[in-house]
């Protein structure tokens, strides 16, 4: 499993650069609805924050219930949208932005190809144990003589 920015190539799907991209076609609306559940989930606290001077209040106990419903059917929303992409081997690194990093392996050591939300494919990638800080051009990746990606 994904573990501190280090992985077991055994346990953890790897990407080539085609795969990848092929991939982010996928990602690309989850993270985009997982960012809106997440501004949804925050404005609907707020509401409901808003409605607690208001307990008697029958038509603050309707709101109260819409707007906790709401919430849940958010959450839910989001936990799916977060299970596909463990299963895809996939790490969110945030949300507001749509961070994500996708494993490869270059030469048999572990990288992590960097994309977000408003990037078109995969263009950035960064050693397993870097962040986004740490992120280099696709080009820079160390192929060496006969080297791959996969």
């Amino acid at each position: 499993m994904l573990a501190g920015g280090i992985w077991d190539d055994r346990a953890v799907r790897t990407y080539d650069l085609d795969t990848a991209n092929a991939r982010i076609a996928e990602i690309r609306p989850l993270l985009v609805a997982l960012r809106a559940d997440r501004a949804l989930v925050a404005e609907e606290k707020a509401a409901l924050a808003a409605l607690e001077g208001r307990p008697d209040d029958l038509a603050a106990v309707g709101e109260r219930d819409r707007r906790e419903a709401a919430i849940r059917d958010a959450v839910e929303r989001m936990e799916r949208a977060v299970r596909s992409l463990t299963e895809w081997s996939v790490a969110l690194r945030d949300i507001e932005s749509g961070l994500i990093d996708l494993p490869a392996l270059v030469n048999g050591i572990p990288v992590w190809l960097c994309w977000r939300l408003g990037e078109g494919t995969i263009g950035w990638w960064h050693a397993a144990d870097e962040g986004f800080a740490g992120r280099k051009p696709i080009a820079e990746l160390p192929m060496g003589s006969g080297g791959r990606l996969s």
